[in-house]
């Protein structure tokens, strides 16, 4: 069980990834899975931006969900 969630959480860190490179590169933000990809993640990410604020047009809090996402994923798998 263990295992199976830390997967899980390793293909949401791949979703964050692909949109911390589509937030550097042109896309249309009217394409379904563009959409479908900010859905995901926006809850993740905007509870965190409410605390970490921008640096120079910096947004860290994808930084900030990994590091979450690597204790949770250290946890979960040391429990099982």
């Amino acid at each position: 069980m263990g295992h199976f969630l830390g997967r899980i959480i390793s293909l949401y860190e791949i979703v964050l990834i692909i949109r911390i490179v589509l937030s550097w590169v042109p896309h249309n933000p009217y394409n379904q899975a563009i959409q479908f990809l900010y859905k995901i993640t926006e809850p993740v990410l905007s509870p965190v931006r409410r605390y970490i604020p921008t640096f120079r047009g910096i947004d860290f809090s994808p930084i900030v969900v990994f590091i979450g996402l690597g204790f949770i994923k250290r946890i979960i798998i040391d429990m099982f």
